[in-house]
């Protein structure tokens, strides 16, 4: 496990993502965008070719490739020591971009969406990131409901880590999935309460950059959020947080080298 927290960039390539859909609707704008991020200090790039925004309609397999393919094919030319993350929950797209240079698979819905997902890994070798999500993106936040919501996305990680240990898969990063079928009170909850992942002894990943859970707490836009995210990547850094999911990359470095400071003074 990094002891120093890592900054995973966002590199949307959907026309409709909650907060930066369609800034890079070509190959060319993408490339500039990760250019940015690079210089900024990156350490993951994590590339999605499907919005997962409440209600959202997912394309079919052939369109998320198309929107993928060229540029992680260019990203990996141009940046070939840059660890790249693939945000899907389709085993063919896991497979083909792990073919196509791809480190890791940013699966969003835990493997529920694919049943052959667990095994697609496996068999590629390759770091997956396990999200907690109840139901799919499509309905996940029509009146979601837990008994506990730290107790059942830790009961989550339980079961599926058995059974990716099971395939021999332990390269694994955990993702409580704000906002993936959670209340505003289930979020902050859970960002109380990261610490109880520690259990795990695994990378764990905090992705809140300029969510519903801030923006709608504090009755503004996600456009607007940017200083919500960074007191939120504070809080989960101070909880535990190993890599931060975020879109501007500069504004995360600044937080996690103000948090390595306060650590170092305790």
């Amino acid at each position: 496990m990094n002891k120093i927290p890592q900054i995973m960039g966002i590199l949307n390539l959907t026309p409709d993502s909650f907060y930066d859909g369609g800034r890079n609707n070509s190959t060319e704008k993408a490339l500039q965008h990760v250019s940015l991020m690079v210089e900024q200090g990156v350490d993951i790039l994590d590339i999605g070719a499907v919005s997962t925004r409440p209600g959202s309609v997912a394309p079919d397999t052939e369109e998320e490739w198309q929107r993928m393919a060229d540029v992680l094919v260019t990203v990996r030319k141009k940046f070939p020591s840059l660890t790249i993350s693939i945000d899907t929950y389709r085993s063919e797209i896991a497979r083909r971009s792990v073919e196509n240079g791809a480190d890791i698979i940013n699966d969003v819905t835990g493997g529920e969406m694919d049943g052959e997902m667990f095994e697609t890994v496996a068999s590629l070798g390759v770091s997956y990131v396990l999200t907690h999500i109840q139901n799919t993106p499509s309905d996940m936040q029509d009146k979601p409901i837990y008994n506990d919501v730290v107790r059942d996305v830790t009961d989550f990680f339980a079961t599926r880590l058995q059974q990716l240990r099971k395939l021999g898969v332990h390269d694994v990063i955990l993702d409580p999935g704000f906002g993936m079928g959670k209340t505003i009170d289930h979020n902050f909850k859970l960002l109380a309460n990261l610490n109880e992942f520690a259990k795990f002894n695994l990378p764990l990943l905090a992705g809140v950059s300029h969510k519903s859970m801030l923006w709608k707490l504090l009755d503004t836009t996600p456009e607007k959020a940017l200083n919500a995210t960074t007191a939120a990547n504070m809080l989960a850094l101070v909880g535990g947080a190993n890599i931060l999911r975020v879109h501007e990359v500069q504004e995360a470095k600044e937080c996690i080298k103000v948090f390595e400071q306060w650590c170092a003074c305790k």
